[in-house]
């Protein structure tokens, strides 16, 4: 089941406060906690804050602050995207609607509203952050103004856009319909709508759409003359009083508001006069132009009448406050309940209420976004501390990346070398730490030197290795942080920026070792491709796995992918897909598919298969048209290392696209490789998710292991 809704449209005024509030009443009758968020909106200039969130959280007294239901103004977001921060953005709004959905049982999110300058991003920017969120979307198109065809049109070209990004639309909404186009667009749209769309169409609702008195005086920045208590009354046409009276009178039509110069006391007295009588419609109120103000004598009488229409008075003159009055759209504002109820009747009548919500129970989303990806194991890694040696503290980047990790009280740290140094290099670096989660060991002054020296040799001594060698080896960060991990004083190790994957790992082969029934030490990177993450096994350490090994590798990378949230669709590639090709290389990669089907049946796996037909639903139902994961996968395990090294870093390179790894996979603890050319981003992510796989093995601890030892901290 899905936690959240996405409301889009592609226009103003579409009619989209109607679809948000009549939501919140039918999630509130289902769940007992509801939020509200709109990820980027455009606040009234007086008040400075968001009309709609203010109507959504006063009327159904929704416990949230007004900060909570937000992520940017209009102007933040276009200076983030100026500045080419589109990614920092959706970040934070990822993290505030991840804080609401922990609180609360669902989120409606309310994309923009098209209201304002810079609306060329938004459209966009709306589909984007659905995607990000893994949202369904909700899409309301208005038929204002539009013709039949122009409506359908409309629907369809939104619809190819959000389909197009993998964004999942559960309805679609057309609102304003014409009485005369109902039957037309309720009979044509569904012929080319996919039958599990749903799709309400709502009639245009004078009621709904017209503005009231007040909302006209507030717009135009009128003044009050009279009438105060009546500014709720409703517009829906407005005249020019300009003519004779007689000719003046032919015009009223029903809440109409007329528009006037001061000194037109007998348009005045006569509005109030017909607005009285049984014989004329009713007037909504009077707008007195070019700042004027009424004679004395019709002020007087105005004054003395126990119940009188709203006069304002505005400063333009009065051919521009007519045509301003022509573009003033109507907001449901909490002060009208009228109009909230209105909106809520008019959902519930024109909405399949019970489809929406089965729809909304039975929805789930298996797309995966980088956004969401680093959002999860930052997550995750967060919920259960677990404490990561660093044996390179003499590099910039891996300080840098430590006080990333510290601030974010994502890990505790311990970082070898020699503490005066790296103390110097935090200073020069202008770097903030969170001390008391830091521990600087230097290995041959830590007190756990001689207990490791000697654990190395009892471990070792079967291989030759002497009590002397030991105690030379264990000056070594690489194995003074890896006999860490054994021993359970840290729980993972991440090294490699400035030394081989063979000096890294060496030490954890040697004694660390793999799990019970484990054969190889593989690895895995998360390619975080713009639009997905992606597994890709094995690009780090084996050059020839052979079809047993490879089948491990592919059962190690699918499990892997679970535990860091993507449901493995395995693809074992080759040259040559199905059973059109012959030859050593093919056979080797067909034969670990069958072996991975026979060791593992629950887990979805094709092969031999090409990346093209792996990732492309068009050619992988071409040549493996009974596939399950053909055009559909997301685990690609590589036949070879000359293979996967070169095909990463070529999808990297070509797509920016940023791998995270590698991961080892097999090893009884986490202990994980860096590249040389390694970023500080590469390093924390490694960090994140180091911690994450020792999170399994926090019950499961090694022969000779210990509980951690008490750290001295660095002040």
């Amino acid at each position: 089941m899905t936690k959240n809704v996405f409301i889009a449209s592609t226009e103003p005024y579409s009619g989209k406060s109607i679809v948000a509030l009549g939501l919140l009443n039918m999630l509130l009758g289902k769940a007992q906690k509801v939020a509200y968020f709109k990820p980027i909106i455009n606040p009234d200039l007086k008040t400075r804050r968001d009309v709609h969130i203010d109507t959504v959280l006063e009327y159904f007294k929704l416990p949230l602050q007004y900060d909570e239901t937000f992520a940017f103004t209009r102007q933040q977001a276009l200076k983030l995207l100026e500045k080419e921060s589109q990614s920092e953005m959706i970040d934070t709004i990822i993290h505030k609607v991840k804080k609401l959905e922990e609180a609360h049982d669902f989120t409606i999110i309310d994309g923009s509203d098209f209201v304002g300058e810079g609306t060329a991003f938004e459209f966009e920017a709306n589909i984007n952050i659905a995607k990000n969120l893994g949202s369904p979307a909700i899409i309301v198109v208005s038929g204002e103004k539009k013709t039949t065809s122009d409506v359908i049109n409309s629907v369809l070209t939104v619809l190819r856009n959000f389909e197009m990004r993998e964004v999942q639309v559960i309805g679609v909404i057309v609102n304003k319909v014409k009485q005369d186009q109902l039957k037309d667009v309720k009979d044509l749209l569904p012929l080319q709508l996919n039958k599990e769309i749903i799709l309400s169409v709502i009639p245009e609702d004078k009621n709904l759409s017209a503005p009231t008195m007040k909302e006209i005086y507030e717009q135009l920045g009128a003044k009050v003359v009279c009438g105060e208590d009546q500014l709720t009354n409703q517009v829906d046409n407005f005249i020019t009083g300009a003519m004779q009276v007689p000719q003046f009178l032919n015009h009223i039509k029903e809440n109409v508001v007329i528009v006037t110069p001061a000194d037109r006391g007998d348009i005045v007295i006569s509005a109030i006069q017909a607005n009285l009588s049984m014989n004329y419609p009713k007037v909504a109120g009077i707008v007195l132009t070019v700042g004027g103000k009424l004679d004395k004598p019709v002020q007087r009488l105005v004054d003395g009448l126990s119940s009188v229409i709203p006069i304002i008075s505005v400063k333009s003159g009065t051919f521009e406050t007519t045509a301003r009055l022509g573009t003033i759209h109507s907001r449901i504002t909490a002060d009208n309940t009228k109009k909230v109820l209105l909106a809520i009747d008019t959902f519930d009548k024109y909405v399949d209420v019970k489809s929406l919500e089965e729809k909304l129970v039975t929805y789930h989303s298996e797309l995966l976004t980088p956004h969401m990806f680093q959002y999860q194991i930052t997550k995750k890694a967060k919920a259960f501390r677990k404490h990561i040696v660093l044996p390179e503290g003499d590099d910039d980047r891996i300080l840098k990346a430590a006080a990333r990790l510290l601030n974010q009280q994502i890990v505790n740290l311990t970082i070898l070398g020699d503490a005066h140094q790296i103390a110097a290099s935090i200073k020069r670096l202008g770097l903030n730490f969170e001390h008391t989660r830091l521990d600087i060991v230097n290995p041959v002054e830590s007190p756990l030197y001689n207990d490791y020296v000697q654990t190395l040799y009892e471990l070792r001594k079967s291989k030759n290795v002497s009590l002397e060698t030991a105690r030379d080896l264990m000056t070594d960060v690489s194995y003074f942080g890896t006999m860490m991990v054994y021993k359970g004083h840290a729980d993972g190790m991440v090294s490699g920026a400035n030394h081989t994957t063979q000096h890294t790992i060496r030490p954890a082969l040697q004694f660390v070792k793999t799990k019970p029934g484990i054969s190889i030490v593989s690895s895995i990177f998360f390619m975080c491709l713009p639009d997905r993450v992606a597994v890709f096994g094995d690009c780090a350490v084996n050059p020839d796995p052979t079809a047993e090994e490879l089948a491990e590798i592919a059962i190690s990378s699918a499990e892997s992918s679970r535990r860091f949230g993507i449901e493995p669709r395995i693809a074992m590639l080759s040259y040559s897909s199905g059973t059109s090709g012959e030859g050593s290389y093919v056979e080797k990669v067909r034969q670990a598919t069958r072996l991975v089907k026979e060791k593992r049946p629950d887990l979805k796996v094709e092969g031999p298969i090409q990346y093209d037909a792996a990732v492309d639903p068009v050619v992988g139902k071409q040549k493996l048209p009974n596939s399950e994961v053909a055009g559909k996968a997301n685990v690609f395990i590589f036949p070879d290392l000359n293979t996967g090294n070169n095909t990463y870093k070529a999808v990297q390179r070509e797509t920016s696209a940023l791998a995270i790894g590698p991961m080892l996979q097999g090893l009884n603890k986490p202990v994980n490789d860096l590249s040389r050319g390694c970023t500080v981003d590469d390093i924390f992510n490694t960090v994140i998710i180091t911690a994450i796989q020792s999170q399994e093995n926090s019950a499961t601890e090694l022969p000779g292991s210990k509980k951690p030892v008490e750290t001295t901290v660095l002040a």
